[in-house]
């Protein structure tokens, strides 16, 4: 039975240090090193929200070769001063090649991926863009028996619930019905021409905070 369910969220950023210090305004937590994707020309940063659900920052890494062919995560469209934001987020599922199959959102073509030991399979469009703007997930499958948010420190910090906000989202929503979705999810319809948008609502061990919103959004 295909089922699938929020992997994790991602923060894009002009550099790693851009990415974390914003999510430790925003949060009030460090997160920890991630590593390098070979493929990609990417590394990243992370935080644990649960036992299988984390928050990655992920930025071009300056000290490897541009890969030949577009970057994950539309990280090759960012403009030097381009803040960070929640660009997307990833749905891990059972069986990713079923999941491509089932639904009716392009997701992107199956990739393998890797980062120091770990592998997966992930779901990445040819030209790098992002499933309905980032508001659908791209699919994950890990190749391994143990989720890689298992091995995180906890910091105390957890996802509450993931909203979408989009002129199509109803497109979402079918997306995931197609492929056995169930999570802490929303998708909220807002007028055409309006830029969408996430919102991921967190615990931390200050109370409840939030990351993403509309363009120009400051949290308070």
């Amino acid at each position: 039975m295909l089922q699938t369910s929020i992997d994790h969220l991602v923060i894009t950023a002009t550099s790693l240090a851009h990415g974390v210090e914003y999510v430790r305004r925003e949060l009030g937590v460090l997160l920890e090193a991630g590593g390098e994707h070979p493929r990609m020309g990417t590394h990243n940063c992370l935080l644990k929200l649960g036992d299988e659900i984390f928050l990655e920052v992920i930025a071009v890494n300056p000290d490897t070769p541009r890969p030949d062919r577009p970057r994950w995560f539309q990280l090759d469209e960012l403009a030097a001063d381009c803040p960070p934001r929640l660009a997307t987020w990833l749905a891990r599922t059972n069986d990713i090649h079923a999941a491509i199959a089932a639904s009716p959102v392009d997701a992107g073509v199956i990739e393998p991926m890797t980062r120091g030991q770990l592998n997966w399979l992930i779901s990445i469009a040819a030209d790098g863009k992002l499933p309905l703007q980032g508001i659908a997930p791209s699919f994950i499958e890990w190749q391994a028996a143990t989720h890689p948010a298992r091995k995180l420190q906890d910091l105390g910090c957890s996802l509450l619930r993931l909203e979408a906000f989009h002129a199509e989202a109803e497109q979402v929503n079918r997306m995931l019905a197609c492929v056995g979705f169930q999570g802490a999810f929303s998708a909220t319809t807002i007028a055409a021409g309006e830029q969408p948008y996430l919102v991921a609502h967190i615990q931390t061990p200050a109370g409840p905070r939030q990351l993403g919103g509309p363009a120009g959004y400051v949290a308070k």
